[in-house]
């Protein structure tokens, strides 16, 4: 990005108060729409952006394996915060602003890099047929009329990458229908997955061109509150079983009250089942310090009906993203009851003394 951009952009909403709202913490919906039950997920519409409501993110995470076994991943986030509600602007006059976040994690590395832009000037978007998301010249884009396949792409100071993103595999509703509840005060989101890409391309580390293979999940999500006054960050998994069932849980912690726990279990078929709160249990084993945090990198994670009971563990402890707003992402392995792969976030971590 260049100068004029980014003082263009901080001109009219600070960073703070920008990271602050993309990590769902903000304060202001008033004029916003708010996230209701019910209401229809429609695509290809919806691949698309949201501008009416205050956030929303397209977020892609994969689990891959280069050519000598070795085991790393990938991780491409663009976010869209609008900073008014109904805003129509054009050009330099629009309230909506764009953030990408990109990371790849190995063992002993993880890198990551961000981009932020202003709305309205070309340079971030989401366009939803044919499906394109953007920004600057890191891309997730459609290479048909359908929604996939798609070709994703970033660069950092010192990694890249270029991959093919193949399913026939239709979009996945979270919670009920689309509806995600976050709390039993209202605060939802509405919620879609495509969990079910296969890839194949090329991830570039130190000018060194690994030819890569694996598993990626799609997330999308849009809302105006995403977390109740009292919530502090969430813990979120998302699983790739042996058995080919997919398994989203994340639970929501507070400074007041237990956590808000909620998940779906994904059928080898694409079928999509809410989990009972009641079922779902998180138990942190190991912590690490990162960043001056106190971070769980293994968990034991198990639903009961579902006869999983497996462990968690990070491939990477150190996975920290130091951007705007600054959380743990990366890739974890699945052992117990179930064998598998799949990726850990985790937000609202205060730093310790």
């Amino acid at each position: 990005m260049n100068a004029r951009i980014l003082a263009a952009l901080l001109a009219v909403a600070p960073l703070p108060a920008l990271a602050q709202g993309f990590a769902g913490l903000g304060t202001e919906t008033d004029g916003y729409p708010a996230v209701r039950p019910g209401t229809e997920i429609v695509f290809p519409r919806d691949h698309g952006a949201h501008p009416q409501h205050r956030i929303e993110w397209w977020y892609v995470t994969a689990n891959l394996t280069d050519e000598a076994g070795e085991d790393l991943g990938v991780q491409w986030t663009l976010f869209r915060q609008a900073a008014a509600p109904n805003d129509d602007s054009q050009g330099w006059a629009s309230q909506q602003y764009w953030m990408g976040h990109t990371a790849v994690t190995t063992r002993d590395t993880h890198r990551h890099a961000e981009r932020l832009s202003r709305g309205g000037i070309g340079q971030a978007g989401a366009s939803a047929s044919p499906f394109a998301a953007w920004i600057d010249d890191w891309s997730f884009v459609s290479g048909a009329d359908t929604f996939a396949p798609l070709r994703l792409s970033a660069t950092g100071a010192d990694f890249s990458y270029d991959l093919d993103l193949a399913t026939d595999a239709p979009m996945v509703l979270q919670g009920e229908g689309g509806y995600s509840r976050k709390s039993d005060q209202g605060q939802a989101s509405y919620y879609v997955s495509q969990p079910f890409f296969d890839v194949t391309g090329t991830v570039t580390l130190d000018g060194t061109p690994r030819e890569v293979t694996g598993r990626a999940w799609m997330d999308r999500e849009w809302f105006s509150r995403l977390l109740a006054p009292d919530q502090t960050g969430w813990d979120w998994f998302s699983l790739h079983l042996d058995s080919g069932a997919k398994v989203m849980l994340f639970r929501l912690r507070s400074e007041e009250r237990a956590p808000y726990f909620a998940g779906n279990w994904i059928e080898a078929d694409g079928t999509s089942t809410a989990l009972p709160r009641e079922a779902i249990a998180m138990e942190p084993l190991a912590e690490v310090r990162v960043a001056g945090r106190d971070v769980p990198v293994k968990w034991q994670l198990s639903v009961e009906g579902r006869d999983l009971d497996v462990t968690v563990e990070a491939l990477n402890p150190d996975s920290w993203n130091g951007t705007s707003f600054p959380y743990w992402e990366g890739p974890i392995t699945v052992t117990g009851s179930e064998g598998g792969i799949g990726y850990l976030e985790m937000t609202g971590y205060p730093v310790e003394p």
